[in-house]
């Protein structure tokens, strides 16, 4: 008995940690902090090596294996394979609002609906304004994003001065957001369309779809070609990411509370920190100011920490002042705006973008530099004013 005891208080600590809202945002700055500081250590070429090297140097993107083609490096893998489970989640936590949560009616759902709109269309437009002109336009979708876990996990740490609806806005502006992301990848960040792999993946969710139709509820059924539609894709052109989401639609709704939760814990302690470690892994320039005198740096800095907050505000205010919309309950005008400022938040979505926007090395490490400065910018900065406002304040 004493054994249990001491193990049992040895685990709590950390079972309780796993279990804090603001667990995985402290778990991924970890991750990016440890991932910068060995990439720019005498470990880094080969830190960075082990992601980006190439099983076969000959195959590309793909990795030619008994006849199937799959991710060719440890980076692709994490990106193309691993992140697929992430957006599973993401796409499960979707359907889930759509069908039975925030977002389930269109009363619920109109005010962050439009707020997420306004928080896509703004940053992307501030971005514009700073390299429409230039060769690094296709960077507009960087500042779109919103990363769900840091912003709730700087909201947690308010406590009440945040109230719950207000909280429950953000989630289903983020999700939207996601959702708004997810596009953008499949229409703006595809490359090559390879029809085979199309309909072959288009006749898997066909299945799928069917699969649910007919109310078939063992999960294994849905696994498996889910996995035949995720080689589908990445190979079609698309991103492989997509099938995720797909997947997700086609879960029978009573199966995603138990799935969620199951993947909760792998996704944002092992897939995420993962995807923070591979793709935070950048060499500092020797003259850091540099980077961020660089019209992409402006365009996501300035998209994030400016346009986010403003795209968000603007149209929650006029969606309330046309009667198409109100407030959460018990919720002021400039907790709103604190809350649009926390949104600027990027990071994992933002990154992700990054790593398909550019191709070019300099210009990645330009766009994540200043992914990270504006996440840090917006975090504090919100952070700072909404607790500088009092609880009660109307």
């Amino acid at each position: 008995m004493r054994l249990i005891s001491i193990k049992e208080r040895l685990l709590s600590p950390i079972w309780q940690f796993l279990h804090d809202s603001r667990a995985v945002g402290i778990v991924l700055i970890v991750c990016t902090v440890v991932s910068m500081i060995l990439a720019n250590s005498a470990l880094g070429s080969s830190y960075i090596e082990f992601f980006t090297n190439l099983f076969d140097p000959k195959g590309g993107h793909h990795l030619d294996f008994y006849g199937l083609h799959l991710p060719n490096s440890w980076l692709l893998w994490i990106n193309d394979g691993f992140m697929v489970v992430f957006f599973f989640l993401v796409g499960m936590e979707i359907k889930r609002e759509l069908t039975t949560g925030e977002l389930a009616s269109i009363r619920q759902s109109l005010l962050p609906v439009l707020a997420a709109v306004g928080g896509m269309l703004v940053p992307a437009l501030v971005y514009a304004i700073f390299n429409n002109a230039t060769d690094y336009h296709l960077g507009w979708g960087i500042p779109m994003a919103t990363d769900i876990a840091f912003s709730l996990g700087v909201l947690s740490l308010l406590g009440s001065r945040v109230p719950l609806p207000l909280k429950i806005f953000l989630t289903a502006l983020a999700i939207i957001d996601d959702l708004g992301a997810i596009l953008t990848i499949a229409i703006f960040y595809t490359d090559e369309l390879h029809t085979v792999y199309l309909l072959g993946g288009a006749g898997v969710l066909v299945l799928l779809l069917l699969l649910n139709f007919f109310k078939v509820q063992r999960i294994i059924f849905y696994i498996i070609p889910g996995l035949v539609l995720w080689y589908c894709i990445f190979n079609s052109g698309i991103h492989a990411t997509i099938a995720g989401v797909l997947l997700a639609f086609c879960i029978p709704l009573k199966k995603i509370a138990h799935l969620e939760h199951k993947l909760h814990d792998p996704v944002n302690f092992i897939i995420m920190p993962l995807f923070a470690l591979a793709n935070t892994a950048i060499i500092f320039p020797s003259d850091i100011t540099a980077a961020f005198s660089h019209t992409v740096s402006y365009g996501i800095i300035a998209g994030l920490v400016l346009g986010k907050p403003l795209g968000i505000f603007g149209m929650s205010y006029l969606a309330v002042k046309l009667r198409v919309a109100s407030l959460p309950a018990d919720t002021t005008w400039k907790q709103l705006w604190g809350v649009g400022m926390i949104a600027g938040i990027g990071f994992t979505m933002s990154i992700f973008i990054a790593s398909l926007a550019f191709s070019e090395a300099e210009i990645q490490v330009v766009s994540i530099m200043s992914v990270i400065l504006a996440s840090v910018v917006a975090s504090l900065a919100g952070f700072i004013f909404l607790r500088s406002l009092r609880p009660s304040a109307k």
